[in-house]
């Protein structure tokens, strides 16, 4: 697995409750911010598809409801 180096500056207490963290689930401070951040990729994709279904569903019942209008005014007795 090809790796990529970066550069962080986070605050000093989440970095320590990191390490606590870390040590406590015997994984490395790495591995342990490698998954935290996959874990919150996951989430905010999630949260990414959650709002194209609600705008996409919008514009549909946006175009239903022009539709249903439409037959709406349809005359059937003619």
């Amino acid at each position: 697995m090809k790796m990529k180096t970066i550069s962080i500056n986070i605050k000093e207490s989440v970095f320590e409750e990191t390490e606590k963290l870390s040590s406590e689930l015997k994984k490395s401070t790495e591995n342990y911010i490698n998954e935290a951040i996959e874990y919150y990729n996951i989430h905010q994709n999630r949260k990414l598809l959650a709002q194209k279904l609600k705008d996409e569903s919008y514009l549909v019942k946006k175009e239903s409801m022009n539709v249903l209008k439409d037959f709406e005014e349809i005359d059937y007795e003619n």
